[in-house]
């Protein structure tokens, strides 16, 4: 039985880790960052503070959250997934594979952006593409508990008629549309949403191609209309809509994907083989 921390299980995502690895074989022991507060404590959650004698025989350790003690991982032998927002590229290993379970030889890895993940398997979901553009809708959940909690505190504020605090997210998100500097030919927009993000793309046909609509890889499902933000929210599952225009030249591909059920905790059981 593969035996491993969630380091970080106060958090948004270390829960909702916790709550999917409990049920597979395995044994997951739910650790803190730092001491336990009364809310940690009397949670529903029972959570651990952080002491490194836990970690002995333990198999993988998951970072969702940075410890407060810097050495905690310092002597731990065993494998290392950081999926923290902030991991260091140059610190925390390769970006988890795309595909199959952990190689033996490899040690450490880190969390691989939701984005990049969907974008890796257009080639899966639609034959012929040449060029495509689009925008990325994105939801606050990518940032846990500091983006759903500050939502919810701007949100409060602004139906009191009250200035919100956006010291939490450092700008305003509640009840608008925040565009984000362009990546290639992806728009970003965050919108003000907890859960569920969607990608909208116009795709056009490689020279002398047709665009086609190909059998689903696993975690994708193809839906009879575009999916919401709602239909993804609660999906674990990356929902694909394809509207091809006639001659199959163009179509508008809509993807919907939640950032920690199917950008997080989906790939993280498939590596570990659970």
């Amino acid at each position: 039985m593969l035996k491993l921390a969630v380091i970080g299980a106060q958090t948004l995502l270390g829960r909702e880790l916790v709550g999917a690895l409990e049920p597979q074989d395995c044994s997951v022991l739910p650790l803190a960052t730092g001491l336990l507060t009364k809310e940690d404590e009397e949670g529903d959650l029972v959570i651990f503070a952080p002491v490194p004698a836990l970690l002995e025989g333990l198999d993988v350790a998951i970072l969702v959250d940075t410890p407060q003690d810097p050495e905690l991982l310092a002597a731990f032998p065993g494998r290392i997934l950081d999926l923290r927002e902030d991991a260091d590229p140059k610190t925390a290993g390769d970006p988890m594979p795309l595909a199959g379970t952990w190689p033996p030889t490899v040690l450490r890895f880190r969390g691989r952006a939701a984005l990049d993940q969907v974008l890796a398997l257009l080639p899966k979901l639609v034959s012929g593409i040449g060029d495509l553009g689009g925008t990325h809708l994105r939801s606050v959940a990518h940032l846990g508990d500091r983006g759903i909690d500050a939502l919810v505190a701007q949100s409060h504020a602004v139906m009191h008629g009250e200035d919100p605090d956006t010291g939490a997210l450092s700008y305003r998100q509640a009840f608008e549309l925040v565009p984000q500097p362009p990546r290639g030919s992806l728009l970003e927009v965050r919108t003000p949403t907890f859960h569920g993000d969607l990608l909208i793309l116009n795709l056009r046909a490689a020279e002398g191609q047709s665009l086609g609509k190909l059998d689903a890889p696993e975690g994708v499902k193809w839906v009879e209309a575009p999916p919401s933000s709602r239909d993804v929210a609660v999906s674990s599952d990356l929902l694909a809509h394809l509207a091809l225009a006639e001659g199959g030249r163009t179509a508008l591909l809509t993807l919907g994907f939640d950032p920690i059920l199917w950008g997080v905790l989906r790939p993280t059981l498939r590596l570990l083989g659970l």
